[in-house]
């Protein structure tokens, strides 16, 4: 893949043509697949450092998107993502003290689905949210009781708050 990018078609995803590649081979679900390559990953620091590589040359380099992050040094591209990894956990907390715990799951899983859409139907982050947001209001008090019941589920799931 590093070689020949082209092997992941058109506006394909590089990590999930690895992953189902690996799902192929082992006949496995890809929850395992994802569960099996991480781990690999995460024991071999050449190969993360590889694969991490292969996915910026394709997904930013080659498709000319997020070239300013994309040619940053290793210890940039850290400090960055650290900073930004922080900062949303910081502001996870600040607005589940602020606002309630069922408007940062709400948060939550807006961006989950949203980021869904994106790597489905390979268009930029910020064009799926406004999709979602835009189906979201066309069906408002479906989505909003969906939305509703999906987070209360969850909360009481790990009993973070009593029904």
């Amino acid at each position: 893949m590093a070689d020949n990018p082209s092997i992941v078609k058109g506006n394909g995803c590089a990590a999930c043509h690895v992953l189902f590649r690996v799902k192929e081979a082992m006949q496995v679900s890809e929850q395992d697949a994802a569960d099996l390559l991480s781990e690999v990953l995460l024991d071999n620091q050449p190969l993360n450092d590889e694969f991490i590589s292969i996915v910026e040359q394709i997904h930013m380099k080659a498709r000319m998107m997020g070239v300013t992050f994309a040619i940053k040094s290793r210890d940039a591209k850290d400090r960055y993502l650290d900073a930004n990894f922080k900062n949303t956990l910081s502001e996870l907390v600040s607005d589940a003290s602020v606002y309630g715990t069922e408007i940062a799951m709400r948060k939550l899983v807006l961006s989950h689905i949203a980021l869904n859409i994106a790597q489905n139907l390979g268009i930029d982050y910020h064009a799926a949210t406004e999709e979602l947001y835009y189906y979201m209001r066309k069906n408002d008090m479906q989505t909003h009781d969906e939305m509703m019941q999906s987070i209360r589920s969850l909360l009481t799931k790990r009993g973070v708050e009593k029904p």
